[in-house]
């Protein structure tokens, strides 16, 4: 494949689908690490709109290049919490399973923080109430600003109160920061309300890394993340990618809209939709907890030996 790749070129096709993302209405954005020989930790980039998506390979975590990136994005933002993301102009909507997420960690780890609870209760119990009106009627402005009142009666309330909990006042402070940008979806059509997506397309990556995590360069991992890019979106849009690399045609659109593209027969899925490797742990051996180990064997040896 990177044969291929190397030529003919898809560098044209991998930058008019990043031009199409930024130029619509929705990116979903998230990042992961991934280890290269000889290099070490780097992190790879995914941007998606749920028709395109583009992976992006970055020396490090700095968030600086998002700035240049999205400059003219005037859509809504799907991200996690991670700092880089609020420095953005645009609209963003936050993930609120992370949120979620959080609040179930810390409530595990302060099992008698009742004013945690409380608020956590409180959180819940609003974003229950959206999801209900979700679950029937969609995600539909028209429907889903009722519960504006109720959002803005939940914040007033968090903003108002006097916590003597620490972890609680800690998540008063956050949502607070965060107020104008974990509701957005109920002032849009069609915005999720956390960031699936992007979690979904970074599998896609997430399955090679299983295989090749140590073992790749920063050259044939560029290479391969514009065809990845290319081949997702292809898959997004029900093209076939091998027919579209035959082709030669550098735009992805106007190859579907040609025609061109043959039925094909069911392909053998190899690694089906929602499998998921085991993670590879990346620690120094512990060569103490080997030598108990081993004390261990002998003395089970011993025993029965006797």
């Amino acid at each position: 494949m990177r044969l291929f790749a190397s030529r003919y070129n898809y560098e044209e096709t991998y930058q008019s689908v990043l031009e199409n993302i930024v130029g619509g209405t929705l990116i979903h954005a998230d990042e992961t690490e991934v280890y290269l020989r000889g290099v070490g930790k780097r992190y790879i980039w995914v941007f998606t709109n749920l028709e395109e998506v583009v992976f992006l390979y970055k020396g490090s975590r700095e968030g600086g290049f998002l700035t240049e990136l999205l400059k003219d994005f005037h859509g809504v933002l799907v991200s996690d919490f991670y700092a880089p993301y609020d420095a953005l102009a645009c609209e963003q909507q936050k993930c609120l399973i992370h949120l979620i997420r959080d609040f179930n960690h810390d409530v595990q780890r302060h099992p008698w923080d009742e004013e945690l609870k409380s608020l956590a209760a409180d959180f819940g119990e609003v974003l229950r109430s959206i999801v209900a009106t979700i679950d029937q009627h969609g995600l539909r402005k028209h429907y889903l600003s009722k519960h504006e009142q109720e959002v803005n009666s939940f914040f007033h309330a968090v903003s108002r109160q006097l916590y003597r909990s620490e972890a609680a006042e800690s998540y008063q402070k956050r949502l607070t920061k965060y107020q104008n940008k974990l509701f957005t979806f109920l002032h849009h059509d069609n915005i999720p309300w956390n960031n699936n997506n992007a979690e979904h397309a970074l599998k896609r990556f997430a399955y090679y890394r299983e295989l090749s995590d140590g073992l790749l360069t920063e050259v044939g991992l560029s290479e391969y993340l514009v065809l990845l890019s290319i081949c997702v979106t292809c898959k997004y849009k029900e093209v076939d990618f091998l027919q579209f690399l035959v082709s030669r045609e550098k735009d992805i659109d106007v190859f579907l809209q040609s025609g061109c593209q043959r039925r094909s027969p069911p392909a053998v899925e190899l690694l089906p939709d929602g499998f998921v490797f085991s993670r590879r742990k990346r620690r120094p051996p512990d060569w103490d907890q080997g030598h108990r180990r081993l004390e261990k064997g002998k003395g089970t040896k011993i025993q029965n030996e006797g």
